[in-house]
């Protein structure tokens, strides 16, 4: 598995992709998935960001844009789909797919900026023993900068949120 030959995306883009794969490898042999599981999670990481340095005015358009790209060259895997739709802002639908990439993605290491994002390797650590707890905290930083941002949160985003603290109660 590799990039789709329909990517766009930069070579330090491609490192990003690459970084997240080998996250998301590294957790499903931690969690010890089984191999059709795998594949589902690696091909989600292929695919996220593989137009994000396509031309498109908003920041969000890139994911569901790959998950219609690669619905036109073969993907029929709705969760894949979804994880790859829906991967900047979550999904109250997810399943295991979606969580691991939106998890994947914030914490593959070369996001670690400053003394603020330290303690990623800290939580991406703990994601095979501790996936639920590490997902509320991502989304919760996620969240938050958002929030400081100034931007309007998506429904879909809201959604994501909801379940996740129903689902620790």
């Amino acid at each position: 598995m590799s990039l789709p030959d329909w990517a766009q995306v930069t070579p330090e883009r491609r490192a990003h992709i690459e970084r997240v794969v080998a996250l998301l490898n590294e957790w499903a042999n931690a969690m010890h998935v089984s191999a059709a599981e795998r594949d589902r999670w690696l091909r989600a990481g292929w695919l996220h960001d593989a137009l994000r340095d396509s031309p498109f005015t908003d920041p969000t358009a890139h994911g569901p844009a790959a998950a219609v790209r690669a619905v036109e060259t073969g993907e029929r895997d709705q969760g894949v789909l979804d994880a790859v739709r829906y991967h900047t802002i979550g999904s109250a639908d997810w399943d295991d797919v979606g969580k691991m990439l939106y998890l994947a993605d914030f914490l593959e290491p070369g996001r670690q900026r400053g003394s603020v994002d330290n303690d990623r390797e800290t939580l991406a650590r703990r994601v095979p023993t501790e996936r639920d707890a590490v997902l509320r905290e991502v989304a919760s930083r996620r969240l938050d900068w958002v929030l400081r941002s100034g931007w309007p949160l998506p429904a879909a985003t809201v959604a994501f949120w909801n379940t996740l603290v129903a689902n620790s109660r």
